[in-house]
C-alpha cells in the first residue's frame, strides 16, 4: 500500500466519530472480526488510526477499499451532502429490457474511463435494489482528487439518480450520458428539488411518502381530540371555535395527509411580471423589461412548518397551492411568470 492510499484510509477514518467507528467499521466489511478485536478501541484516536492503517496495510487494502469505506462513511451522514434530484426516460414505445446491475456498474465505469484518462470509479450495492458510486474527477494531465468525490445513488430499474452537489459542474453532462446509456435511457434532466434529506427525496419522487409513514393520532375523531379550550368561555364561542379548529383542521389533513411530511429545508420562488396599471405615466409603464424578486421560504422542516401555519392560526386554510403542490410536483425551485 504505497504513501497516497495510506493517507487516504488515514483521513478517511480521522472523519469517522467514536461512537460510530466499530459500527461503520464492520458495514465496511473489509477487516475481520478477529482482526477487529486485536485493536483497543478506547486509545487515543490518532493512535487508533495508526492502528488501523497497519491492519489495512497488513491486508494489501487498494484505493477501491478505501473509496468503498468513504462510502460507507457517506451513507452513515448522507444529511451532510446537499443531493440533486435527475430523471431519465426512455423513447415513446420502447420495450424495456431486463436490467442487470454488473452491466451498468462495467457500461457506467467504461464510459467515464474513455473520456476521462485520470478517474476512479467505485460501487457498493445497497437496499432496495441500490447501488452508491463515488466518483473521484481528475483530468487529463492531473490524477482524481479523493477528497472532492461526487457519490450518486442510483435505483435499477427506475428513472431516477440522486447526486450530491459538486463543484465540477463541466462533468455534469459526462455523468448525465454515463448513467442514461449503462441504465438503457435515452435522454436525462435535472428536477428543480435538492435537499439535504436523501430518504425525503426518494419518498417524494417514488411517491412512498403517503403510504410509508403514518401519525399515531390518525384515526382518532376530530371530536375526541382536544380544542384546547377555555371551560369558562360561552358556550356560542365555544361552538363557534370548534367548528372552525374542524374545519381548519379537515382542511390541513385533507391537504397533507395524515402521514409526517418529507423533510426539506427550503422552496424558492422566482417571479418574473410585467408591470401593469389602469393609470396613465408612471415611471414604470414605459419598462419592458419584467419585474423579478425572489422569495425563499426556508425552515429545518419546511413542510411540517407549513402544515402546522392554519391550525396554529398564522394562516388561513388553506394555504396556497404553490406552498402545498411540493411534494406532488416534485420541485421546491419554481419560476412563475404571466400566462
Amino acid at each position: 500500500m504505497d504513501e497516497t492510499v495510506a493517507e487516504f484510509f488515514k483521513r478517511t477514518i480521522l472523519k469517522i466519530p467514536m461512537t460510530e467507528m466499530m459500527t461503520i467499521l464492520k458495514a465496511w466489511g473489509f477487516l475481520s472480526e478477529n482482526q477487529l478485536q486485536t485493536v483497543n478501541f478506547r486509545q487515543r484516536k490518532e493512535s487508533l488510526v495508526q492502528d488501523l492503517v497497519l491492519l489495512c496495510e497488513k491486508k494489501r487494502a487498494s484505493l477501491n477499499d478505501a473509496a468503498i469505506l468513504d462510502i460507507v462513511y457517506t451513507q452513515f451522514h448522507r444529511h451532510q451532502k446537499v443531493w440533486d434530484v435527475f430523471r431519465m426516460s426512455r423513447e415513446p414505445g420502447e420495450d424495456i429490457d431486463l436490467f442487470d446491475m454488473e452491466q451498468f456498474k462495467r457500461s457506467f465505469k467504461k464510459i467515464l474511463q474513455r473520456a476521462l484518462k485520470n478517474v476512479t470509479i467505485s460501487f457498493r450495492d445497497a437496499e432496495e435494489n441500490a447501488v452508491w458510486i463515488r466518483i473521484a474527477w481528475g483530468s487529463q494531465y492531473r490524477k482524481p482528487n479523493q477528497y472532492r468525490p461526487v457519490y450518486v445513488v442510483y435505483y435499477s430499474q427506475t428513472p431516477y439518480a440522486f447526486t450530491s452537489s459538486s463543484q465540477l459542474r463541466s462533468n455534469i453532462p459526462l455523468l448525465g450520458q454515463a448513467l442514461t446509456i449503462a441504465s438503457k435511457h435515452h435522454q436525462i434532466m435535472k428536477m428543480d428539488l435538492r435537499s439535504r434529506y436523501l430518504d425525503s427525496l426518494k419518498a417524494i419522487v417514488f411517491k412512498q411518502y403517503n403510504q410509508t409513514f403514518e401519525t399515531h393520532n390518525s384515526t382518532t375523531p376530530l371530536q375526541e381530540r382536544s380544542l384546547g379550550l377555555d371551560i369558562n368561555m360561552d358556550s356560542r364561542i365555544i361552538h363557534e371555535n370548534r367548528i372552525e379548529k374542524e374545519r381548519v383542521q379537515r382542511v390541513t389533513q385533507e391537504t397533507f395527509g395524515y402521514y409526517p411530511q418529507p423533510r426539506l429545508e427550503f422552496a424558492q420562488y422566482k417571479l418574473e411580471t410585467k408591470f401593469k396599471s389602469d393609470l396613465n405615466g408612471g415611471i414604470l409603464a414605459e419598462r419592458e423589461e419584467p419585474l423579478r424578486c425572489l422569495i425563499k421560504f426556508s425552515s429545518p422542516h419546511l413542510l411540517e412548518a407549513l402544515k402546522a401555519l392554519a391550525p396554529a392560526g398564522i394562516a388561513d386554510a388553506p394555504l396556497s397551492p404553490l406552498l402545498t403542490c411540493i411534494p406532488n410536483k416534485g420541485m421546491n425551485y419554481f419560476k412563475i411568470r404571466d400566462k
